[in-house]
């Protein structure tokens, strides 16, 4: 009788002793796979903000003028700056008719022409199969801002962020080229400028001299 009363006894110790231990292999497994999801993403994402960093802060500029008939009517700037995200584009422009006009990043730097045709079509890196579309528009130029609106005392500005250009990259930097304002609105579609008229202001993107002075 005691005999059995010891070996009940001890079966039921080993029984609690397996329960108690069994969840702790499935706890462990658990906690490493969470840890393993847990480093899986950083391992990537400091290597891509490293990449951007790199250039973080380049600058370039382009100082506007009228041309033809609004030489001395149209003055302003576009300034591009390199952020981790893409290039931020900002242009302040006095001396416009109230209203949307057409801007656009053109293929060239050279404004000797009164009609500013000798600036080129649209900015398209190497020749890509895109047509002439709005800024939200992932077929679009990378040369297509969209409209730049001017108030009743005919000062416009615009700020906008483009991922598809850069400030002095070999194939889609913006050094080199020009800013061009038409005017008409942009209709964002009509091939190959949005019907947005002549063009009536533009500058030669540069090399932002004083920011390379200041941080160099």
């Amino acid at each position: 009788m005691r005999q059995a009363l010891l070996i009940g006894i001890g079966l039921l110790a080993a029984g609690l002793g397996f329960g108690c231990s069994s969840p702790n292999p499935d706890q462990n497994n658990s906690g490493t796979m969470q840890h393993e999801t847990t480093d899986a993403g950083p391992t990537t994402r400091p290597t891509a903000m490293t990449v951007a960093a790199a250039d973080q802060g380049k600058e370039a500029a382009a100082m506007i003028h009228g041309a033809g008939d609004n030489r001395d009517k149209i003055n302003g700037k576009a300034t591009f700056t390199q952020e981790s995200d893409g290039v931020k584009i900002v242009v302040d422009v006095e001396g416009l008719a109230p209203g949307k006009h057409g801007i656009h990043v053109h293929e060239k730097s050279d404004l000797s022409k009164p009609d500013l045709s000798s600036a080129g079509p649209h900015f398209n890196p190497g020749g890509a199969e895109h047509h002439h579309a709005g800024p939200d528009d992932p077929k679009r130029h990378a040369g297509d801002l969209g409209n730049l609106e001017a108030d009743q005392n005919g000062k416009g500005h615009l700020e906008i962020m483009s991922t598809e250009l850069s400030i002095d990259g070999p194939k889609n930097g913006v050094i080199g080229h020009s800013v061009i304002i038409h005017k008409d609105p942009d209709d964002l579609k009509s091939q190959p400028a949005g019907n947005s008229g002549g063009r009536i202001a533009g500058g030669a993107i540069e090399a932002d001299a004083h920011h390379h002075q200041t941080n160099g």
